[in-house]
């Protein structure tokens, strides 16, 4: 997915000293490049071609021009519109060195992603998916689940019903067609759940200030097991290349 490409050639770049607005950028150029359009830029207003959100920064953090440093974690949220179609997937990298609390936070966020993934099947609900992902993480390791911001379906539109909570019961919501295809995008805190928006209207934070993790893919709905149309494998590829980064998680 170009989606996933932009994101990993940012990711090979990323070290300290750049700014979060030199990697909107390089994506919002790459995007171009591969004759498409980045599908955050003016919608609803949002004025970039990536959500950038670095340490308490969970989701739709405004790209800055301040330095990013060693220890500093960095979600990039990026999504284009090429042959009428929208593509949307997300990623938290570790510049250099950052503590085990934290290399845990994400290495559980990425996992809870696929144990949503695992019940996007036809015939379970979207509270199945939900499930798993609290689960797993508030459940299991006491971190805070973001209720405010859902995945969500996509296709023609950036964001279609059904909408994707990362938090719900078994059994519950609608029910999965086969060929559905949703973003499924866990927002973990290491702290407290709760969240506010900061002063730009747009950038989510913790409010206790801790560290989130971001991960997203977006799949379709299969009878067995969904078809994850985004890859990581990527971005995982130019994240082990880039010595500035933290991969060990």
């Amino acid at each position: 997915m170009l989606v996933n490409d932009s994101i990993a050639y940012v990711a090979a770049l990323i070290k300290p000293g750049m700014t979060t607005m030199k990697l909107n950028d390089l994506a919002d150029e790459y995007i171009h490049d591969h004759n498409a359009v980045p599908n955050f830029k003016n919608y609803h207003g949002f004025p970039y071609a990536c959500c950038i959100s670095v340490n308490d920064a969970v989701v739709h953090g405004f790209p800055t021009n301040e330095e990013l440093k060693d220890g500093d974690i960095i979600s990039i949220d990026c999504g284009a519109l090429k042959n009428g179609y929208h593509g949307d997937s997300a990623y938290t990298f570790a510049l250099g060195e950052i503590t085990d609390e934290v290399k845990q936070l994400l290495q559980v966020t990425k996992e809870s992603l696929y144990k949503g993934i695992e019940k996007a099947v036809v015939g379970n609900r979207i509270g199945d998916i939900s499930f798993a992902v609290q689960d797993y993480t508030e459940r299991k390791y006491g971190y805070g689940v973001v209720r405010e911001l859902v995945g969500h379906g996509l296709g023609k539109e950036l964001h279609e019903d059904p909408q994707v909570p990362n938090y719900g019961k078994r059994g519950k919501g609608n029910k999965l067609k086969d060929g559905l295809v949703i973003a499924i995008e866990p927002m973990i805190n290491l702290g407290g759940k709760e969240v506010y928006n900061d002063k730009d209207g747009w950038t989510v934070r913790t409010a206790d200030g801790k560290p989130a993790a971001h991960y997203e893919h977006t799949v379709c709905v299969r009878k067995t097991k969904a078809d994850i149309l985004s890859s990581f494998s990527a971005i995982e590829a130019a994240e082990k290349a880039n010595a500035n980064l933290c991969s060990d998680y």
